[in-house]
């Protein structure tokens, strides 16, 4: 079975993230492809551009929040969406797209393939 993956190269400024989002998450499952198919991984790389400038809508960025558990008791840790944005932007984009991929075996794999420039 031979993959012929294409590049695309997705420009974020001044584009909502989750409208951003779904876009890429398209593209990487390949569902703009006419063999494709849920169970084949047939998607394509995308590398996002000036994502520094991307827009979040309304009051996310003081209000989304982002949790993480080491697993020890107390160890709940948050992060709001500007605060993980400074530190790591294209932990905010993975996350997102993330979300927006469906839930089986290729999901790693399909997000792999996935680059950010800030």
């Amino acid at each position: 079975m031979n993959k012929e993956r294409e590049s695309h190269i997705v420009n974020a400024q001044g584009r909502p993230l989750g409208r951003l989002a779904v876009e890429i998450a398209d593209l990487l499952r390949g569902k703009r492809k006419g063999d494709f198919a849920p169970h084949k991984d047939v998607g394509d790389f995308v590398t996002v551009q000036n994502f520094k400038k991307v827009r979040f809508t309304g009051q996310k960025a003081l209000q989304k929040q982002y949790f993480r558990h080491s697993g020890y008791l107390g160890n709940l840790h948050t992060a709001t969406l500007g605060e993980l944005f400074e530190k790591q932007p294209q932990e905010v984009l993975r996350k997102a797209v993330w979300g927006m991929l469906p839930t089986n075996k290729l999901r790693p794999r399909q997000i792999k393939r996935l680059k950010v420039e800030l």
